[in-house]
């Protein structure tokens, strides 16, 4: 009678036991495990989207990390994740080309800008042409920061190419900020030009007392946020499915649409995130 019992105790805990895996194991698939820049988190892009792909899938979006992208390469590779996006670059390149991830796609933009002084010393404001603002700068000999911010930096070389004029003289600044979001007042207190993201520069996180928004609306001046999956070769517990769900829900016609609706009830009336389709915008 006791060896009865005994066997019927183990087998309810073996059947316990395998219910409360397979319930985990759904659970687990049921989540999609995001890092997101924290840019789309900030201005509430990630939440708005993330509600969208909730309610038409049944995943549930975790953001697990979120921040600037030294950040986000550390958590994909420790396979805290199943998807990423940020802004692409070297890093994603060598994330991909390391094998952490795979299907890096574009599916997104955001807009850089130049701002300036409010007296604006080279007439540039309502330029919608960064190449041409800058040589204008330049031929009025007017402060211009070189600003040290990856994207800015990237951005800032490709318009001056395109100008046909070279960065050097006097009038250019060396960036000297211990803190990239310190940028503006460094420019205000030189009375200086800079290329920075339109959404620090709009929201404040880059402090802009006596600074202005001068140019904008340039397509040139707009920098591509990539999507990626975890590679499910190297982490084989990675919800591979819900990834792949939430990467191509960012680029369907639902998300390529509301990216142009977002942001606009600021007080510029303008997007902050672009689609990647040109035809849209």
């Amino acid at each position: 009678m006791k060896i009865k019992i005994t066997l019927l105790f183990v087998l309810v805990l073996t059947v316990t036991l395998t219910v409360h895996q397979h319930t985990l194991n759904a659970t687990r698939h049921h989540v999609v495990r995001c890092a997101v820049i924290g840019g789309m988190t900030m201005t509430g892009l990630w939440p708005e989207i993330s509600k969208m792909f909730e309610s038409r899938t049944g995943y549930h979006a975790e953001v697990v990390a979120t921040g600037e992208r030294p950040l986000l390469d550390k958590a994909i590779r420790a396979g805290k994740v199943d998807l990423l996006t940020m802004h692409s670059g070297d890093i994603t390149t060598d994330i991909v080309a390391d094998g952490i991830a795979v299907n890096l796609k574009p599916w997104t933009r955001n807009e850089l800008v130049i701002v300036g002084p409010t007296n604006d010393p080279a007439q540039i404001r309502g330029m919608t042409n960064g190449a041409l603002a800058l040589k204008k700068i330049a031929a009025a000999q007017a402060k211009f920061v070189d600003f040290q911010g990856i994207g800015s930096r990237e951005l800032t070389h490709t318009l001056w190419r395109l100008s046909g004029v070279e960065e050097k003289g006097g009038w250019v600044i060396k960036d000297d900020t211990v803190s990239k979001w310190n940028v503006l007042q460094f420019c205000r207190s030189n009375h200086a030009y800079v290329v920075v993201g339109y959404i620090p520069a709009l929201t404040g996180k880059m402090q802009n007392e006596g600074m202005e928004i001068l140019v904008k609306n340039d397509p040139v001046m707009r920098r591509p946020y990539v999507v990626m999956e975890v590679n499910p070769k190297l982490f084989p517990q990675a919800n591979v499915a819900g990834a792949q769900a939430l990467a191509d829900f960012l680029l369907s016609p639902i998300v390529q649409d509301f990216l142009l609706q977002f942001g606009r009830d600021s007080a510029s009336n303008h997007p902050l995130f672009y689609p990647v389709n040109a035809a849209k915008l």
